[in-house]
């Protein structure tokens, strides 16, 4: 038997599927809050300290936090590189905006305090909140845009085709649904920055950042429970129209798509996903109580739950579903027919059983060592502070 046999093709997809998943999800869970707490840094700071202490609850970190999204790129472009083709031609332009913001973070991060200078501060404290809005908003435009399907569609030889000027696409991802969603993950990781002020800051910085706090993961619970209504009875869906040929090659021509009445459908077939978005629900409601009552350490944990949650259940409804075409369903990207090949998966599978735990004991390790709430003292009388 060859060795990659030994987990066969449809599982390994699987795996990756999840993989994907887990990584964008770890994503938003670390550098989620550091993007929370860039949107938060002009409110909650009204002086040049409480700024600075805001900015150190995650200057050690960050860094750290943004591989998840490194990681989650290079698992696309090895594990599903026509989701990767696809999508990032489709994208270009909001990507170059996302990649834009997040080198904008850690300039202003080295350079914020260079000068003694109120106005240079202040300059680079909005940079900070220019790169923890614009990802956290485009990321979100770009999940709703997958739900409603991208309109590009696949020729023969598998070169994807989007219609219109390279702005044009990206004028057509403005759209009220992708707006809606844009607005949700852009309240949500607000609340999550909240959450960690409350967790690591003292005094008037994490009681400013309970009360927005409380106000963004109320917007998240309302605008979540409108997306969802949207979904269920304003969108169309999409449905394989035969057995899928789960072991079959990765050509997404060879499946036949259809549009469904709704995404919800979903839950008719598998009821069980109905977890992932009352764990979404329910996170987010503990996180809102939890930063009324001053709660710290459980208010984070609560916030992780409802981002859990809310990102699982968009994966989840869309299996096997990962890019749909709006113009030509045939051309929709599924788990089943996007991946690479069987022994590039499982090579894959192999080096990742190695690399994961240790990425995960370090980044316990890391968090262990600076674990505790940023003072005034501590920015003051060190000299690696921000």
């Amino acid at each position: 038997m060859i060795l990659y046999e030994l987990i066969s093709y449809d599982v390994l997809r699987v795996i990756w599927w999840l993989l994907l998943g887990v990584l964008l999800i770890g994503f938003a869970l670390t550098d989620g809050f550091d993007m929370g707490v860039g949107v938060l840094l002009p409110f909650v700071g009204k002086t040049d300290m409480e700024r600075r202490i805001a900015i150190n609850t995650v200057g050690p970190v960050w860094e750290g936090n943004q591989v998840w999204l490194i990681l989650g790129g290079g698992a696309i472009f090895a594990a599903w590189p026509p989701l990767y083709a696809v999508s990032f031609s489709g994208f270009y332009l909001a990507m170059f905006v996302i990649l834009a913001a997040l080198i904008v973070r850690p300039v202003a991060f080295k350079y914020r305090s260079k000068r003694d200078d109120p106005r240079w501060r202040s300059a680079w404290d909005w940079a900070l909140f220019a790169g923890g809005a614009v990802p956290a908003l485009v990321f979100g435009i770009a999940v709703g845009n997958v739900l409603q399907g991208v309109p590009f569609e696949l020729t023969d030889d598998l070169f994807s085709r989007y219609e219109g000027a390279f702005y044009a696409k990206f004028a057509g991802l403005l759209n009220p649904f992708a707006l809606l969603a844009g607005a949700v993950s852009f309240a949500m990781l607000t609340t999550h920055g909240a959450a960690w002020l409350s967790l690591k800051a003292e005094g008037a910085v994490a009681a400013r950042a309970r009360v927005i706090g409380m106000w963004s993961g109320s917007i998240t619970i309302i605008g979540y429970l409108l997306a969802g209504i949207w979904l269920a009875v304003g969108m169309e869906g999409y449905a394989l129209a035969a057995e899928a040929a789960v072991n079959g090659p990765s050509n997404p021509l060879y499946s036949e798509v259809v549009r469904t009445d709704s995404w919800l459908a979903a839950y008719a077939i598998r009821p069980w996903i109905t977890l992932a978005p009352v764990l979404g629900l329910v996170g987010m409601v503990m996180a809102v109580l939890g930063l009324r009552a001053g709660r710290e350490g459980s208010t984070l944990l609560w916030s992780k739950l409802g981002i859990f949650g809310a990102i699982s259940s968009v994966g989840l409804t869309m299996f096997p579903f990962i890019l749909p075409s709006s113009i030509d369903p045939r051309s929709s990207l599924t788990v089943w027919d996007a991946s690479s090949s069987h022994q590039t998966l499982f090579v894959m599978l192999i080096a990742t059983a190695f690399f994961m735990p240790i990425i995960l004991a370090y980044t316990a390790w890391v968090y262990k060592v600076l674990w505790g709430k940023v003072t005034e003292a501590d920015v003051t009388d060190s000299g690696s502070a921000y």
